[in-house]
């Protein structure tokens, strides 16, 4: 994993907040994503985790310009996103999409599966007519589902069923880069299992490199290679998958792994779990210094007065704490 795909630096999204009926004025600003910086490389998965409304879904849009970031770099495969427009742009999402949460709202229930799939080869005028059809019916057999479906419509599959849809059309160009956005969590647990086990497949056959955004931090150790942790707009902590889950540094990372369960009554009966106090803050006004201060066991007055620098405690392991 040296050659890097994907690179985000210093990535801020602010959404305005606006008043007025006539003369909109802006009256703030949801700080959603605030100074991420982070690499992805060629074939990995990298897992992006943290509590809702945290930032994670709008990190994976910004990255593919659903959002237009307010400042920053995206650098994919050597060129900076945020500087393309237009046709330059559109030619590059060809090898970056993305497999949305929602199945059921994801697809567009006056299509069938085969224009579903097929759209993104007509748009960019890869396929189109039979070879189109062709192309469609490979992808059903690729994600697990019967060829024959192509001329149905999304209300006639299950959940598991909609999202294995929404991952053929995904890779109906051949993409590099798959943002996943937390495909799982809107699924049966028992489906959720084979959903991860398919994305693991099609990553090791066709060569996919994925960031993998989710709350369920047990599956997350599951199929990622790296883990990083948000809270509140910012990255606390990035490492390793063993590493983090393991011997986690920043006191937030702590108590999310604290709070996974163990399928071991021994080792359950004797897991210590690290409880926060307090709720977290609103992101139009975030905590001056460290976004955790407010709820942080270990929070000091340097926390309030600097925001802690990210930086590498050993290989490959970052943390942003004063007191680590």
């Amino acid at each position: 994993m040296s050659e890097v795909l994907l690179q985000v630096q210093n990535l801020v999204k602010y959404f305005p907040i606006k008043r007025g009926i006539i003369f909109k004025r802006e009256v703030g600003r949801v700080h959603a994503v605030d100074d991420v910086t982070f690499d992805i490389y060629r074939g990995e998965t990298l897992g992006l985790v943290g509590e809702s409304g945290c930032g994670k879904s709008t990190t994976g849009r910004t990255i593919l310009q659903l959002y237009r970031p307010s400042s920053g770099r995206i650098v994919f495969d050597g060129d900076n996103l945020v500087d393309l427009q237009g046709e330059a742009l559109r030619l590059k999402r060809r090898r970056m999409q993305m497999i949305f949460q929602d199945p059921y709202a994801s697809l567009n229930p006056r299509m069938t599966v085969g224009e579903i799939i097929s759209e993104p080869l007509i748009v960019h005028g890869i396929a189109k007519g039979q070879k189109a059809e062709a192309e469609v019916m490979r992808l059903l057999g690729l994600v697990g589902l019967n060829p024959a479906f192509i001329n149905r419509f999304p209300h006639e599959f299950s959940g598991g069923q909609r999202q294995r849809i929404g991952i053929a059309r995904a890779l109906a160009l051949n993409p590099s880069l798959v943002v996943c956005d937390e495909p799982i969590s809107a699924l049966d647990v028992s489906i959720q299992a084979q959903v991860v086990n398919l994305l693991g497949d099609l990553q090791t056959q066709l060569g996919l490199t994925y960031l993998f955004i989710a709350h369920d931090l047990s599956m997350v150790r599951y199929i990622c290679t790296r883990v990083a942790v948000m809270y509140l707009g910012v990255i606390v902590e990035l490492g390793n998958r063993e590493d983090l889950y393991e011997t986690p540094l920043h006191p937030y990372t702590q108590a999310l792994i604290s709070a996974v369960p163990i399928p071991d009554p021994v080792k359950e009966e004797q897991r210590q779990r690290i409880l926060l106090s307090g709720d977290v803050p609103s992101p139009i006004n975030p905590p001056t210094g460290c976004r955790f201060r407010t709820r942080c066991p270990l929070a000091a007055d340097v926390c309030a007065e600097q925001r802690p620098e990210f930086r590498e405690m050993k290989l490959g392991h970052w943390v942003a704490c004063h007191k680590v």
